[in-house]
């Protein structure tokens, strides 16, 4: 994509889009579901810095990266750094063990959404000490792998309980906020609701049973920008949209 084709995306239009999509479907969701506003969480890959802090510029605040040296690349962005003083940056991609140290020194770095393994929460844990300020603690999701697909990462829904329980006894430098899904592609929700939200969902129900937790303050990362309005009818209080943001992004093999 040519930086010409970049300047000429309204990233306003995009996020007003967004938005308004989000408050209707916020007014279709049962009032059975706890009433968390979505928050929404701009996938700004393979974008330009410049469409970031327009974006940022329209109000936005909650920015998301699926690969470590995007997001530090970005995050420590001299312009980004001087005109977007409040940006959250969340990272949602898979997080090798030799890359911590690089996403953790990231300036802004708010949340780990993929958390998917004991061995990366201690080590999490472990390094965050050397990032943090104050006392504050790393805020990190579980990933989980509803769709049970060789391809994607995260742990077994039955394995949840466990999980959260690890992080939560054993790593006190991490704030557990919730469990965070990537499900399956493009599914047809004329075959009815979309299993791997109501998965979700019901991990969320069982830990908060189990570990005596408060539904209001466990969070659902689920939605992107093909199925975000469908995932916040089914309870997601946080989604991640990029291309109606930021355009289409080109095909993988370009």
């Amino acid at each position: 994509m040519s930086l010409e084709s970049d300047q000429e995306i309204d990233v306003m239009f995009g996020l007003k889009t967004v938005l308004t999509k989000i408050e209707a479907a916020v007014s279709r969701r049962s009032k059975d579901l706890p009433q968390i506003a979505p928050k929404l969480v701009a996938v700004s890959k393979i974008k330009p810095a410049s469409l970031i802090i327009q974006t940022y510029e329209a109000g936005q605040r909650d920015f998301g990266e699926n690969y470590v040296n995007e997001l530090a690349e970005k995050a420590s962005d001299p312009t980004v750094l001087e005109k977007c003083k409040d940006i959250r940056w969340h990272f949602i991609g898979h997080l090798q063990t030799n890359k911590i140290n690089k996403l953790l020194s990231s300036p802004g770095l708010h949340m780990v959404q993929t958390v998917d393994s004991e061995k990366l929460a201690e080590n999490l844990n472990k390094q965050w000490l050397k990032y943090r300020k104050d006392e504050e603690k790393l805020k990190v999701m579980v990933q989980i792998n509803t769709s049970n697909e060789e391809a994607k990462n995260g742990i077994q829904p039955t394995d949840t309980t466990k999980f959260v329980e690890f992080v939560l006894n054993s790593c006190p430098n991490l704030q557990f906020r919730g469990l965070m899904t990537i499900g399956q592609y493009d599914y047809d929700v004329s075959k009815g609701p979309n299993p791997d939200f109501l998965t979700l969902a019901k991990c969320r129900q069982e830990i908060c049973e189990n570990l005596n937790l408060d539904i209001n303050n466990v969070e659902l990362s689920m939605g992107m920008s093909s199925d975000f309005e469908h995932a916040i009818e089914l309870g997601a209080t946080t989604v991640r949209v990029g291309s109606v943001i930021f355009g289409a992004r080109p095909p993988k093999n370009t």
